[in-house]
């Protein structure tokens, strides 16, 4: 399965810079100027789960993909993003400015009651974008920058200091109504499903002997999505009419035969970049979609 963003890939994505470790007794904090993390060159933000925290003031018009659900934002916008649930956003207008800060859970470890799981906005199917007044807009921002002075501060007990300007901003966000207005696609299936290919494409192609295939069956893909397999399934069954089986192992034979035709990877190793744990079970699969064996296809 592909894996989740860590500290160390976001540090060095978004900075070129080598993570180095805990900044604090109980975890790691950052905190950033949105425009910071729009240089050029920079990767996109990959669909994917983090092992961090994130809260997000963001500002201009974008779309909040996560899990199987799309979420419209216009204006300013508070968004607490949840590591067990994959997500990443797509800018559709130039925003005017914004902040995240980054934690990782043992920062809280000792000072709340319960776990940041708990709360309504961190809860797998909960609610995590918050639609803000200017009024409001302004008296987060006005934490943040709290948080970027403190951090930069010599004051010995500044992480103390942070974390009750992360539990401002929560306070803060638990007194709003968060956003129910959802980016539609035709219907939900048809959103499922675009995510779902979205996912699928995104392994290939298959350009080194180094790269491997691992979203291999729906149980992999529903795992991503955080949606039970059989959802996933009724959803890409109702949209396209074939299961999601039969969508995988059409894209892996069309990767198959493209390995086949135009490198000189021996089967083994066109086997192992497809997933296959013995070359023997991709001779089968191969056989089975294509009526050859991939020694006799490539005759």
């Amino acid at each position: 399965m592909e894996a989740t963003e860590t500290l160390e890939d976001f540090y060095m994505n978004k900075f070129n810079l080598k993570y180095d470790g805990v900044n604090n007794d109980l975890g790691h904090f950052n905190v950033f100027k949105m425009e910071e993390c729009y240089l050029p060159g920079r990767p996109p933000i990959q669909y994917s789960r983090r092992d961090f925290y994130k809260i997000t003031l963001m500002r201009g018009r974008h779309l909040y993909h996560y899990g199987d659900k799309t979420l419209e934002v216009n204006g300013s916008t508070l968004i607490f993003f949840n590591p067990q649930v994959p997500y990443t956003f797509e800018r559709l207008t130039e925003d005017d400015g914004g902040y995240f800060c980054i934690f990782k859970e043992a920062f809280f470890a000792e000072h709340i009651r319960g776990s940041l799981k708990d709360l309504p906005m961190y809860a797998v199917h909960g609610k995590p974008a918050y639609v803000l007044t200017q009024q409001q807009d302004e008296a987060f921002e006005l934490i943040f920058k709290k948080m970027l002075q403190e951090l930069d501060s010599n004051y010995v007990f500044k992480y103390d200091l942070i974390r009750n300007y992360i539990l401002e901003l929560i306070h803060g966000a638990l007194k709003l109504q968060p956003s129910e207005t959802l980016y539609k696609h035709a219907d939900a299936n048809a959103r499922i499903t675009a995510v779902f290919t979205e996912l699928l494409e995104r392994q290939f192609p298959i350009e080194s002997r180094d790269q491997q295939f691992f979203l291999r069956s729906a149980k992999d893909f529903a795992e991503k999505l955080n949606v039970h397999t059989n959802h996933l399934n009724r959803a890409i069954k109702t949209a396209t009419g074939k299961t999601t089986t039969s969508h995988i192992a059409e894209r892996v034979t069309t990767e198959a035969i493209a390995l086949l035709k135009h490198t000189n990877w021996n089967i083994s190793e066109i086997s192992y970049s497809l997933g296959f744990e013995e070359p023997s079970h991709f001779n089968h699969f191969f056989k089975k979609q294509t009526s050859l064996t991939p020694k006799a296809y490539r005759l």
